[in-house]
């Protein structure tokens, strides 16, 4: 048997702007589109990884910004890497930790240089440049690198996104160099670059010709879902993803709902990430195919109805909407746990029915049945 290929990356089939296909990597192959479950501490909240894995995930996303912080890069490496520390023998996608250190941290100073900030935790000053951000990454043992960036909000005016967009690109450059020479992990490991310029499509095009002149595995969309709304980001995606190579991966971050991944499949993107399901599951909220419900709404109490009856998860065919209200009410810890398994099983059987929709040519039809029944739609 041959050695698995480090990173490659085969579409199987188109539909407009759609592909489905296969990212093939040494710990295994990523089917796409993908949904990355987050596991921001090393862990999927209320998840064994077993579990998750049972669910369909190929891959899991966990966060330099928190690892770094809580337990620390250099004693989760001391300790054999993220992913024998945490149990996940798949893949592992790491952001880069510049969208926390912008979102969570206090008293930040952005400079060429890179990020000084205050610890969300007990106020401790930390330096975040691009070499740091691929150190600890390299040191987690990530599968999948990101690039360290600058995230500025679509609210900030033009000169102000197109200083962050620049800024990103030159911090690009440096993580990419620091990536290439990280010895066996970059033998071992790829590489994103993320494509920035807000809702900007000229800005959008120099951020991704930038990217694409150094060269990376992958590329991420990002600085969107950023509370923009879903009609400016879809806006956003009928150009941006277009603007990048067509043979690799494009991965939108931080997204999203359902209906926002159903589009951006339709738009071209190949892999997401975002922490609903997940956070969801913890406060009561049920992603089904007939919309989103709260099971801490007393109407639940005596429904014995599974969470989605057109789910086959083992949630779904076990318990009943009224007991898992009841789980929730009563503040058992058991009720998170069956909320976040049957949402990220409700994410996972999506993105295979978006694959079998491409692959078969029909998911003009696809999405357009789950819309009319997810939003409830006439």
């Amino acid at each position: 048997m041959t050695e698995r290929s480090r990173f490659s990356f085969t579409i199987s089939a188109t539909d407009g702007a759609a592909r489905t296909g296969v990212i093939s990597m040494k710990r295994g192959d990523i089917r796409t589109p993908a949904f990355m479950p987050v596991g921001t501490a090393a862990t999927v909240k209320a998840m064994k990884p077993v579990d998750v894995r049972a669910a369909g995930a190929d891959i899991i996303l966990g966060n330099t910004y928190h690892l770094m912080l809580r337990p620390g890069a250099e004693r989760v490496a001391r300790l054999g890497g993220l992913h024998r520390f945490m149990g996940w023998g798949r893949p592992i996608l790491t952001d880069s930790g510049g969208y926390q250190v912008m979102s969570l941290s206090e008293l930040t100073k952005r400079t060429e240089e890179g990020v000084a900030f205050a610890s969300h935790l007990d106020g401790s000053r930390h330096l975040i440049t691009p070499e740091r951000s691929i150190e600890i990454q390299r040191l987690l043992g990530s599968d999948i690198v990101m690039a360290f960036d600058e995230l500025v909000p679509t609210t900030s005016t033009r000169d102000e996104q197109a200083a962050a967009m620049e800024r990103s690109m030159r911090w690009a450059r440096r993580s990419r160099d620091a990536f290439l020479a990280g010895g066996k992990h970059a033998e071992a490991a790829a590489q994103f670059g993320i494509q920035q310029g807000a809702l900007d499509e000229g800005l959008r095009k120099a951020s991704a010709d930038a990217l694409i002149d150094i060269g990376f595995d992958g590329y991420a969309v990002g600085g969107l879902a950023v509370g923009e709304g879903q009609e400016a980001m879809f806006g956003c995606l009928d150009f941006a993803p277009g603007q990048l190579p067509a043979d690799r991966p494009r991965y939108l971050m931080g997204v999203g709902k359902p209906d926002d991944i159903v589009g951006a499949v339709e738009r071209g993107i190949d892999m997401f990430d975002c922490v609903l399901p997940t956070r969801s599951g913890r406060t009561g909220q049920a992603f089904t195919a007939d919309g989103p419900i709260n099971l801490k709404n007393a109407r639940f109490a005596e429904d014995q109805e599974p969470l989605d009856p057109s789910c086959a998860c083992q949630v779904c065919t076990t318990w009943s909407r009224a007991y898992i209200h009841h789980l929730i009410r009563a503040g058992e810890i058991l009720g998170a746990m069956l909320m976040t398994e049957h949402n990220i099983n409700f994410y996972q059987q999506l993105m295979a029915g978006l694959r079998a929709a491409i692959e078969e040519g029909r998911l003009a039809a696809f999405a357009g049945d789950f819309r009319r029944r997810y939003r409830k739609e006439a």
